[in-house]
């Protein structure tokens, strides 16, 4: 009886909350993986038991006890590592969980419930105890996306993405909350609204995120002239206690409640999440390093689509009615290509120069630092932050070899936004970054956050030499590639020789910061090659 009124609790105005378990779509398809053995099995706890299982041997969820175990840290830390299947229980069972969830045991079901709940909010997978798990066609092909080639798939793995996002509704029967809209779309209307006033408009203040956070309903109009109000009077230089007593007003709150709905969750970290998730869609870009969130021109056909066609919040009766309609995937939104490619180049080109200018390469060491670090420390650089850190690397090594060599053209091939900021990473078949002199070798410039040998020597070294044959084939032969990760690899080197010696070619490897160091204290790459044999 308890369970039925719990389940029958009001719902209260309260602000839009996204998961920070699941921060990228990576961790996201990761997760799901772990769930495609079970499919269509009946959910209990010794199904989760077994799911639980697959999260921890696969390292996607990290306990305390490991972190206190020298051996299973080491295996943790390590690409080459794997635990057994007797360490993978034997960490399951010494690593109780004080976690309970409605509807699931206090512990390990309830953690599992945690790690799920905002991909089946987003519509790729649906659970419910003593009912069959299922997988959605959305779920399956953002799985099929990352295990098939996560590179070339990028553009069909936030057009995924935004098949959910232009759908999911605060009120969705997942959450109890009486706000009632569509986040994207309400987010998209006001920027269309403002613009129409104002053609220089640069989109949405990264503080002015909080209103949307707790709006209440589909009016972008109001919400407009909200915000337009706000900035006739303060323009772009209030508080985070400014924003955060008018939201309070927004939900309906009262001082007692500040202790509910607090100013760091609503101006800080739910903000954060929602920038993160609209950047996932591939349609918004930051301009103001990163101060505003603004519409991907290069994605106005695919915007109008979606405005006109998913313009309100539907009421739906059941929670599986919801994931039914999440998990469709529209076909249409997958049916538009990607910007011009000369113009991507000369954007690329644009933001490169300005950022080497704007930061200091002192300021990008310390952003690569950051990437390189294995205790995972997050950027706080507002512009950063919100890009995925394989394409943050491409493009931070790119600003660095700018500011470096002025005498090369540095050419990153990672796909931007009408900001000239990365989207996603260089697609497969093709050099990270190209660096062409008119005067010395070519550069063809490889680079990794993977650290483990097999991820070294077959998903990069194999390409790499595939991508420098080709390139000194069809391009110029005075070419050379250069190999960077936050450690490399010991096989690495020996691959290295062997394509050395039986194909002539020059690949050279450093580890990231020996490399920043290096190219400090010489005029051109080429000074690189010469100075190969030691490297050897």
């Amino acid at each position: 009886m308890l369970q039925i009124m719990k389940s029958e609790k009001k719902a209260i105005k309260k602000p839009l909350s996204f998961s920070t378990t699941m921060r990228n779509p990576n961790r996201i398809a990761n997760f799901l993986t772990c769930l495609l053995p079970f499919e269509n099995q009946i959910l209990s706890d010794q199904l989760i038991m077994k799911i639980v299982e697959k999260v921890i041997y696969n390292k996607l969820y990290w306990t305390r006890y490991e972190k206190r175990n020298d051996i299973y840290r080491n295996i943790y830390d390590s690409e080459d590592l794997f635990f057994t299947s007797k360490q993978v229980k034997d960490i399951i069972i010494n690593s109780p969980q004080n976690h309970k969830e409605f509807g699931f045991n206090k512990g390990w079901p309830s953690r599992f419930d945690t790690w799920f709940k905002l991909p089946m909010e987003f519509g790729f997978v649906y659970y419910k105890m003593n009912e069959p798990l299922k997988i959605s066609n959305t779920g399956h092909m953002l799985i099929d996306a990352f295990n098939e080639d996560e590179q070339i798939n990028q553009l069909k793995i936030q057009n995924v993405f935004l098949n959910s996002l232009m759908k999911y509704q605060t009120n969705n029967p997942f959450r109890k909350n009486a706000n009632n809209n569509i986040p994207l779309i309400l987010l998209l209307q006001v920027i269309k609204l403002l613009k129409q006033e104002d053609d220089a408009s640069a989109g949405i203040f990264r503080q002015e995120l909080s209103l949307f956070i707790c709006w209440n309903n589909n009016d972008a109009s109001e919400l407009c002239k909200l915000i337009k109000q706000i900035r006739a009077t303060q323009g772009f230089n209030y508080s985070d206690e400014y924003i955060y007593d008018i939201c309070l007003g927004i939900l309906g709150a009262d001082e007692t409640q500040k202790k509910r709905f607090k100013i760091n969750q609503i101006c800080g970290e739910a903000v954060d999440e929602f920038i993160r998730k609209m950047q996932i869609t591939g349609i918004f870009s930051l301009r103001g390093n990163g101060r505003f969130l603004d519409i991907n021109s290069f994605e106005k056909e695919k915007i109008d689509y979606i405005l006109e066609k998913y313009t309100g919040p539907i009421n739906f009766k059941s929670k599986e009615q919801y994931f039914n309609y999440m998990g469709v995937i529209d076909s249409k939104i997958l049916s538009y290509d990607e910007e011009n490619e000369t113009i991507q180049v000369d954007l690329r080109q644009k933001k490169l120069q300005e950022l080497a200018n704007v930061y200091s390469f002192a300021d990008i060491t310390k952003e690569l630092k950051l990437l390189c670090s294995t205790k995972k420390e997050e950027s706080k650089d507002e512009m950063f932050r919100y890009i995925g850190a394989p394409t943050r690397l491409e493009f931070l090594i790119s600003i660095a070899l700018t500011q470096s060599f002025k005498n090369l053209e540095i050419l990153p091939n990672y796909s931007v936004d009408d900001e000239g900021l990365p989207r996603f990473t260089a697609g497969g078949g093709i050099a990270d970054i190209v660096c062409k002199s008119k005067e010395t070798s070519d550069t063809l410039i490889e680079v990794t956050l993977m650290c483990g040998r097999h991820d070294q020597v077959n998903n990069e070294i194999i390409p790499i030499k595939r991508h420098l044959t080709e390139y000194k084939q069809k391009v110029k032969e005075d070419t050379f590639s250069i190999f960077l990760a936050p450690k490399i690899h010991v096989d690495v080197i020996e691959a290295i020789k062997l394509y050395k010696h039986f194909n002539n070619i020059d690949i050279i490897a450093f580890d990231i910061l020996e490399f920043l160091t290096i190219i400090k204290e010489i005029s051109n790459l080429n000074e690189l090659v010469n100075n190969n044999d030691s490297n050897l």
